[in-house]
């Protein structure tokens, strides 16, 4: 994932905070920050200045820790919403389809996880009614699940920045949002 480009839409800034991280991650995800504004930010900024206090390896251990294996919440939109049953694949299936339509790769992972989900957000203006449906939910569930299991979690502050940015999404119907 080139990290170059993640300053110019907020939803891409908070994706690359989903990211896996690799070297030069903190600086572009603070170089990132200026994309977003109010309460976005200033979640961001804290996620920001947590991880950059750790180093490389020990932000990649939590990351595995809170997203990967056995994960503190599930970074799923589909999961967290239906579990693992038809409504969930229809969901993905729809997601993938959108995804190919605006050139959003998944990188590896499903079509229903947040950073996919969020460069695709970044990558239309007309976003899956079913998304723009279930997002702000989803994000809420997975924040008051990580807020139980992981209290201190620098990753709360990004979800609490992913959960202000989707509140207010709207599918634009007939060129103006409703």
């Amino acid at each position: 994932m080139d990290h170059t480009d993640f300053s110019l839409h907020p939803a891409l800034a908070l994706a690359l905070g989903f990211h896996y991280p690799r070297p030069g991650s903190s600086q572009a995800l603070g170089d990132a920050t200026t994309a977003t504004h109010g309460i976005v930010q200033r979640h961001l900024q804290l996620f920001v200045e947590e991880v950059a206090e750790l180093s490389l390896a020990k932000w990649e251990e939590l990351h595995t820790e809170t997203l990967d294996l056995s994960p503190k919440f599930i970074p799923y939109v589909g999961h967290v919403m239906w579990g693992d049953n038809y409504r969930r694949g229809e969901f993905m299936a729809d997601l993938k389809g959108a995804m190919r339509e605006t050139g959003t790769v998944l990188n590896g992972e499903l079509p229903d996880h947040l950073e996919p989900i969020l460069r695709y957000l970044a990558a239309t203006d007309e976003p899956l009614e079913d998304l723009v449906d279930v997002l702000p939910g989803a994000t809420t569930t997975m924040k008051k699940t990580l807020k139980a299991e992981s209290p201190g979690n620098p990753y709360l502050h990004l979800l609490d920045a992913t959960v202000a940015f989707v509140a207010d999404l709207r599918p634009l119907t007939i060129g103006t949002r409703r």
